[in-house]
């Protein structure tokens, strides 16, 4: 994540990011060179954050071309895509807001101001409201999207830096990096929007977060030691597991689960059955097992391992390989490695494409975004690069329909 990222190169691949660039696909040719084809009104869009060029670059992912370059404010770090509305979220953390971005014209609509060193931003499933861990202030920010304004602030431990919803939008879990802790609230329409239920020291450089689909569990990376931290999350009253047995009720710390050294980024299967550590310092994966909550493995995969992300199919998780300039395919089904593609240079962020026939990675030290093929008759590969902003921070993902325009 943003704030155990390795030390930054200048851009060293440039020119020839800029060389592939001149050469992105027009539709016909994505068509005639078995790209999926889109009706007339789809549009989809990747939204990426240069910190040094105070920028989100747009590429359009229909043609593979960059569409436009929009100024934000300083320093963009992290990014979120609202689930309900055409809107993205670019956090500022040197002027200390978020920039809110139309998706269905590719402009800025609004900056709404937050604490100190903001780098995350966590939105509600439901899209009405939004999280930011503001690092330099030990704070949360609650952001009502729909006034555009923060309506609330909660105290966190020291040093905030990720927050998650859980998906039933009850409960938001944040790691304090500082502190070495995590801090859990109850979420609230009526009254206080956030509420603080519990914290939980000993995880030590509290980094990334996933949430299991049922919202029972919190797996927290602690990037300071070498152990993911595993939160039961406390159920409702009313609910199936909360009427089971009133001790689900309240939140609790699990266990704390041996993994590589320095974890950074927790990958979440889609169906919940597994949960995956990138273990930078020991080029190394975790499987952990969601149910039992026990470690199943832990799997050499490549230099420098920073993100990972899971195909829906929960066949297959992508892996970026800071350290090699690469992103390794690993099978989950088959436990083994089964590929690895070059990318630019200090491949960091990535994301699919919403279709998952491209995966999108980030290249940190040569500023640009390397378009993945995954499927062809080689197995995946590299299309093109398309450059992006300088440093680039994060990168997401949006897809939509337009009103279709009768002609007559």
């Amino acid at each position: 994540m943003f704030l155990f990222r390795p030390d930054r190169i200048r851009p060293v691949l440039r020119a020839a990011a800029a060389l592939l660039a001149g050469g992105s696909f027009l539709l016909s040719g994505c068509q005639n060179s078995g790209f999926p084809q889109y009706p007339e009104n789809y549009r989809e869009f990747a939204y990426v954050t240069g910190g040094v060029s105070n920028t989100v670059t747009v590429l359009d992912l229909v043609y593979l071309r960059r569409d436009r370059v929009l100024q934000v404010g300083r320093n963009p770090t992290g990014l979120a895509v609202n689930p309900v509305r055409n809107e993205v979220y670019a956090v500022n953390t040197g002027s200390n807001s978020v920039t809110v971005i139309d998706a269905t014209t590719n402009q800025v609509v609004s900056t709404i101001g937050v604490r100190q060193k903001p780098y995350f931003i966590a939105v509600a499933p439901d899209g009405k409201r939004a999280y930011v861990p503001n690092s330099g202030s030990n704070t949360v920010s609650v952001i009502d999207l729909d006034a555009r304004r923060q309506i609330a602030v909660a105290a966190t431990g020291e040093g905030p830096g990720v927050a998650r919803v859980s998906p039933d939008n009850r409960t938001l879990v944040v790691s304090n990096q500082h502190a070495g802790s995590v801090s859990v609230y109850s979420i609230s329409e009526t009254g206080a929007p956030l509420t603080l239920r519990d914290a939980f020291p000993g995880c030590a450089g509290a980094t990334d977060i996933a949430i299991l689909p049922d919202s029972s569990k919190a797996f927290v990376a602690c990037s300071g030691s070498h152990q993911v931290m595993a939160i039961w999350l406390g159920a409702a009253p009313d609910s199936w597991r909360g009427k089971q047995d009133p001790a689900l009720q309240h939140d609790q710390m699990l266990t704390m689960l041996d993994v590589g050294r320095t974890p950074t980024h927790i990958a979440l299967k889609p169906d919940g059955g597994e949960v995956f550590s990138t273990n930078f310092d020991s080029d190394s994966i975790s499987e952990m097992s969601a149910w039992t909550n026990e470690v199943l493995g832990t799997y050499v995969i490549g230099s420098k391992p920073s993100r990972a992300v899971i195909s829906h199919d929960d066949s297959t998780m992508c892996v970026t390989n800071f350290g090699a300039d690469s992103v390794s395919l690993y099978s989950i089904d088959d436990g083994r490695l089964v590929a690895a593609v070059r990318t630019g240079s200090r491949p960091d962020a990535l994301t699919f494409s919403a279709d998952e026939h491209l995966l999108l990675v980030a290249d940190a030290g040569s500023s640009d975004v390397s378009v993945i093929k995954m499927q062809s008759k080689d197995g995946p590969s590299l299309v093109t690069m398309l450059p992006a902003g300088d440093h680039p921070n994060d990168l997401v993902v949006k897809s939509f329909h337009t009103k279709l325009t009768l002609r007559h």
